[in-house]
């Protein structure tokens, strides 16, 4: 299986993806709890309306009950820590609250093709929009910088097509921190791109895999929460630059 994530950091540093096809993943960050909670807030906005103030706290402790609890016990987060993040996730709520959400038809929508015999190709879409005769407008939420979000907006683009036999009208990442956005038009030619590119990390890391063999290691930013950062040279060099 190939998630969209599994993707993205494929595309990032291969090594890193085969670690986490091991089992090695980043240990928990209170950035990642806090993008976390925040998506759930939106998605329940999305599918029961607006939350009121008086009971937003309330509503994150919900929706950490139900899903983040084993996130949370790993943070190990004090009661005013945790009271921080709802903070956080507050503000964020406000600004995704300001934004367009016309033509909504869709919140944390699962897309899942089978184009192999024994490949799944998985991703989870934040929100869908149905623009009409423009068609569908996948989005996805970011609760820090945008980054690079190309890699992954294609891949959705290309499982929306493998699943619903059609191109979607537009994808595009949307940052809540910092009011960026990107989108693009997907085109035939440029899913079959990502189609390659995903079958090119399918067949190496299997290939890695069985073998008990390694892949390229590519440093960068990323760097800082990959498990294999102890035995990596590349991965220590990066970091020590970055503090620097």
């Amino acid at each position: 299986m190939l998630s969209a994530s599994a993707f993205v950091t494929f595309r990032r540093c291969p090594e890193q993806a085969l670690g986490r096809m091991r089992g090695l993943y980043p240990a928990e960050s209170r950035p990642a709890f806090t993008g976390n909670l925040a998506h759930r807030i939106f998605a329940r906005h999305l599918t029961a309306g607006p939350i009121p103030d008086a009971g937003f706290a309330a509503a994150c402790r919900e929706e950490i009950g139900a899903a983040l609890n084993p996130k949370l016990s790993a943070l190990r987060l004090r009661p005013r820590q945790l009271d921080g993040v709802i903070e956080e996730v507050a503000a964020l709520y406000q600004r995704f609250r300001r934004l367009g959400l016309e033509g909504f038809s869709g919140a944390e929508v699962p897309l899942e093709a089978v184009p192999a015999e024994g490949v799944t190709l998985r991703g989870k879409v934040d929100a869908v929009f149905d623009e009409g005769e423009g068609g569908a407008r996948l989005t996805d939420w970011k609760t820090g910088s945008l980054g690079d979000p190309v890699p992954q907006l294609g891949f959705y683009a290309l499982l929306w097509a493998l699943e619903r036999q059609d191109l979607p009208g537009r994808v595009e990442a949307v940052s809540l921190a910092s009011g960026e956005r990107i989108e693009e038009v997907p085109s035939r030619a440029g899913v079959q791109e990502v189609a390659a590119e995903a079958a090119e990390a399918v067949t190496r890391l299997r290939r890695a895999f069985a073998s008990g063999g390694h892949l390229d290691r590519i440093a960068g930013p990323w760097c800082r929460w990959c498990p294999l950062l102890e035995e990596c040279e590349e991965g220590r060099a990066a970091t020590a630059l970055l503090d620097a």
